[in-house]
């Protein structure tokens, strides 16, 4: 089946988000005695933030009842890093570009609420591009469950077998083949060795580095 369509991932992928949302955490959990070190934080990247809460609130012995008044405190504070300090990722504007000349249909599908996606679309300037965004974020579950990618795709109105999809996160990759979709993952520089990325379709260090020979290979 010829592929036509392409769906990205957000925090990571198009945004330099990721330490931001780890400044959020710290500074949450900071409160409650307790903070995170890269490799802890790495364990639950992709997932939507209250099932961020909820791992390390559980591990931590931190009441769940508190996690609905955290999960809004994180959100807003990486609303307001993003507005401040958000960097948008090299090769943003050259992919939304290269799948616009190939009139690819192009969609979103992220763990962040709607809230953060407008943020961030405006900063990114890919909504003229975007036909259809999906959020997990009030769904029964989140990545690395396909639901929210599933969802984009009926949005866009193709089959899952007709879309390519770019991610950062390991939650993230799994949610795509889960999906039953091509995985592009785009690790950060020091993850990309590991061999959590095995499962992938392609991995490439940049979206800049995404081409039509690698397409064709697809």
């Amino acid at each position: 089946m010829k592929y036509n369509t392409v769906i990205f991932d957000m925090d990571g992928l198009l945004i330099d988000s990721e330490p931001l949302w780890k400044e959020a955490a710290d500074e949450l959990l900071s409160t409650y005695g307790f903070q995170l070190n890269k490799q802890q934080y790495a364990l639950t990247t992709g997932l939507r933030t209250k099932e961020f809460l909820e791992f390390w609130f559980t591990l931590f012995n931190i009441p769940l009842s508190e996690i609905n008044t955290a999960e809004d405190r994180i959100v807003n504070e990486v609303i307001q890093l993003v507005k401040r300090k958000g960097k948008v990722m090299s090769g943003v504007s050259y992919i939304f570009n290269f799948f616009n000349q190939l009139n690819f249909k192009i969609g979103l599908a992220t763990s962040s609420p709607l809230q953060l996606i407008n943020v961030v679309v405006e900063l990114t300037g890919i909504g003229p591009y975007l036909q259809a965004t999906a959020s997990a974020s009030g769904l029964a579950y989140g990545k690395p469950h396909p639901e929210v990618y599933l969802n984009c795709a009926k949005a866009l109105g193709v089959q899952p077998m007709q879309c390519l999809c770019f991610e950062d996160s390991f939650n993230g990759m799994i949610a795509v083949k889960a999906a039953k979709m091509k995985c592009i993952v785009v690790p950060v520089f020091e993850d990309y060795k590991k061999t959590i990325w095995d499962a992938a379709d392609l991995k490439i260090s940049t979206l800049q580095n995404f081409n039509e020979l690698l397409l064709a290979g697809l």
